[in-house]
């Protein structure tokens, strides 16, 4: 903690704060071995940022087998997974954390769903600098493309993911449906937020019509 900026510290003693809390209310019912699952997720996550970040301060440009390797993880997907996990009921198992651990189809796809959807609407409709360090723009680099061509070839990637998805849940899989479930959601938010742009910088008509929607219009029966 104490090597660490002052600007830092403050969300690190919430997240350690966090966890600690988690830890309390899963120790009655002896499960409070999964938050260290979650502590692994939530560090490979912070040490992909950290590989962007010395990308960015010695201006290297990775390849975009480079990029695309590290910024999975840093969709924060497989680490928003594996947490969810902790708090559901007996479904979960230490053997449900090793399978998630081990970047399983399904994981592995929401994540590219995640990334790159986000790169797309990023890159598409926030107007990012040519110098910028992003997806789209190492895949124009290294293959000489058009940013439409980068975007159709992007899109391919996100349909045979989703096509992993529906996969897992047609055919006999190692898991229950509540743990597969937790993937499939967090890839129908980019779903609903990006299909039509970045709602989530720009929060616009399609979530704000999905929101009310959900919470607001009266079921029609």
């Amino acid at each position: 903690m104490n090597q660490l900026p002052d600007y830092m510290k403050i969300s690190y003693k919430a997240l350690l704060d966090v966890y600690e809390e988690m830890e309390q209310l899963l120790a009655n019912q002896g499960r409070q071995y999964r938050v260290e699952y979650a502590k692994k997720a939530m560090i490979r996550l912070a040490q992909a940022y950290l590989l962007e970040a010395k990308w960015t301060h010695q201006n290297y440009k990775p390849t975009f087998e480079e990029f695309r390797d590290n910024a999975l993880p840093t969709s924060g997907y497989a680490m928003l997974a594996i947490t969810a996990f902790v708090g559901m009921g007996e479904v979960i198992t230490p053997e449900t954390f090793k399978w998630a651990a081990s970047d399983p189809k399904i994981i592995k796809a929401s994540t590219i769903i995640c990334r790159f959807m986000d790169d797309i609407a990023e890159h598409k409709f926030n107007h990012r600098r040519e110098d910028d360090c992003s997806a789209i723009e190492c895949y124009m680099k290294q293959y000489g493309v058009t940013a439409q061509e980068a975007y159709n070839e992007f899109n391919k990637h996100i349909e045979s993911s989703w096509k992993d998805v529906n996969e897992e849940f047609l055919k006999p899989t190692e898991m229950p449906t509540p743990v597969l479930c937790r993937s499939l959601n967090l890839a129908r938010v980019m779903d609903v937020l990006y299909r039509e742009g970045d709602g989530y910088t720009h929060v616009g008509k399609a979530a704000k019509g999905g929101i009310t929607s959900l919470l607001i219009d009266p079921i029609q029966i």
